[in-house]
């Protein structure tokens, strides 16, 4: 078996063939039922990554282990090692896990003892969101069938949104033009290896993906909500009126949600015909039935 923590260590190849795994399983493929046994660890809140991997447990006939981690051991002390540790000792396969630590998996990874399960990465931190990356990638192939050469641009909250840098280093591998916008503070330097830093409305009849990110005022300051959750920022970088009639035809919209509405999208354009958002809720569940058949080893043939 093997971990799924970062889809851009994921070769290209295999990231495809996901990509046409989950869509299989959108079209109705049935999936091989297994008797895996599966844990979620969710240390940070979680409505759709949460929701979306559970249903996709589901589907693949996953048994669940339900443990609350503000209520399990590691409230008294015990480390994510040796809760892993545990798991496995009972018989826990798969351990799919949202931390606030970026690259937690890191430390647990290189912990020698007793085995762990298989680790799927939920979102760690301000570092790697893979399966969200993933049903974006999905969503984007089910639009277009490629991704060569299309024109994506990212806008936001770059500086700590774990999506941007998953979906920036591997939409650019898989040959699609990046570029980025947002508020200069929340500019990565690292980013320029992907693409461009441009002004929002640069060249934006010529785009096919635009994809806002939400301003995350759990990892910002006080001062910066204050300045950013305006219509101050909704001005400067969200999609209003002007923007959204300015996108070609067959320009689609995308956002990770949850949305703040007037702010990084205005309210009526969150459900607009252009718009993909609820749909990539739904690609969710494939992608992420695609990730856990990944890491199961009777599966290895298939990638």
């Amino acid at each position: 078996m093997r971990h799924f923590l970062n889809i851009n260590s994921v070769n290209e190849s295999d990231v495809l063939k996901l990509i046409q795994r989950a869509l299989a399983f959108k079209s109705g493929v049935q999936p091989n039922q297994t008797n895996l046994t599966v844990s979620n660890l969710f240390f940070e809140n979680s409505t759709r990554t949460h929701s979306s991997f559970q249903m996709a447990e589901n589907k693949l006939g996953f048994q669940q282990i339900r443990i609350d981690p503000q209520s399990s051991s590691m409230s008294k002390g015990e480390s994510l090692v040796d809760t892993l540790k545990t798991l496995k000792a009972i018989g826990v396969d798969v351990a799919v896990i949202r931390h606030s630590v970026t690259s937690w998996y890191e430390s647990v990874l290189s912990a020698e003892g007793h085995a762990i399960p298989q680790l799927v990465n939920a979102g760690d931190g301000s570092g790697q969101h893979p399966s969200q990356s993933l049903l974006d990638l999905v969503t984007i192939y089910e639009q277009f069938g490629h991704f060569d050469g299309l024109n994506i641009r990212i806008v936001g909250d770059l500086m700590h949104s774990r999506v941007a840098r998953s979906n920036a280093e591997i939409l650019k591998k898989l040959g699609a033009n990046m570029t980025f916008s947002g508020p200069e503070n929340w500019r990565p330097k690292d980013f320029s290896q992907f693409g461009k830093f441009v002004v929002i409305d640069e060249e934006w009849e010529k785009l096919d993906v635009v994809m806002f990110l939400r301003v995350q005022h759990e990892r910002i300051t006080q001062t910066e909500n204050q300045i950013f959750l305006t219509k101050q920022y909704h001005a400067k970088f969200g999609l209003n009126k002007s923007r959204y009639e300015q996108l070609k035809a067959q320009a689609i919209i995308m956002h990770p949600a949850p949305v703040n509405r007037d702010v990084e999208i205005a309210d009526e354009f969150v459900e607009a015909p252009k718009s993909r958002i609820f749909e990539q809720m739904t690609n969710g569940v494939f992608a992420r039935m695609a990730i856990l058949e990944y890491t199961m080893e009777t599966n290895h043939a298939t990638y």
